[in-house]
């Protein structure tokens, strides 16, 4: 079995068994570790005492500190396979669900800020199959946000574009958040930065049907909550 299989078997089954909780618990100390003090600096040993264990027992959990390093960045991409299809599943209207799918990307970069900068700092020094296992996932996570301005341009509402250009925008964007949180923070909320992106994306994207629509939208209820 290799690595990414083995992977996939402790995310796919992460649950609430001991096992489950006890490797969260070190996912959770590498993620603070590696993000203060650097993925190279810091030391299994380290992370082991921050999660209130004994270094060798962390070696029943996972293989290495690549493996953790690994799991923190899947935890991200784990929880907008989990929050944004429960956000969109909320509405029928396409626009809607659009506005729920980016907000709730939006929501999940804000909760898990440190594992999102990981991301971006780190990936590129793990095995491959560690990669290529992230690139799936955010693959498919992204698929998401493309099913929703299909519908969109498919219904009229947006103008005809290059939907996976859209979507990594709509992605690079949500990441914004903690990329630049030390100024965005004090610009904005979270929710206020949803309401300025959602105001950027449909301005760019709608056709004439599609303001109007928005506008009958909006006399409704606000929109990306």
């Amino acid at each position: 079995m290799d690595n990414s299989q083995s992977i996939k078997q402790r995310t796919s089954s992460a649950g609430n068994s001991p096992a489950a909780r006890r490797r969260r618990k070190f996912v959770i100390a590498a993620t603070d570790l590696f993000s203060n003090n650097g993925f190279h600096e810091t030391t299994v040993k380290e992370i082991a005492e921050k999660a209130g264990a004994s270094p060798g027992l962390i070696y029943n959990y996972v293989r290495d500190k690549e493996e953790l390093l690994s799991l923190a960045i899947i935890a991200v991409l784990e929880s907008y396979k989990t929050e944004v299809p429960k956000a969109v599943i909320k509405y029928d209207d396409p626009v809607k669900r659009f506005a729920a799918a980016l907000a709730a990307y939006i929501k999940v970069v804000a909760d898990k800020p440190k594992a999102t900068l990981l991301a971006y700092r780190y990936t590129a020094i793990l095995p491959s199959p560690m990669r290529d296992q992230i690139k799936e996932m955010e693959i498919e996570t992204n698929q998401i946000i493309s099913d929703c301005i299909t519908t969109c341009i498919d219904a009229g509402y947006f103008r005809e574009a290059n939907v996976e250009f859209v979507s990594y925008r709509a992605v690079l964007l949500a990441h914004g958040w903690a990329l630049k949180s030390w100024r965005l923070g004090k610009l904005h909320n979270v929710e206020e930065y949803i309401e300025g992106n959602l105001d950027l994306f449909l301005t760019a994207l709608f056709t004439e049907k599609g303001r109007r629509h928005y506008s009958k939208l909006c006399n409704e209820a606000p929109l990306g909550g």
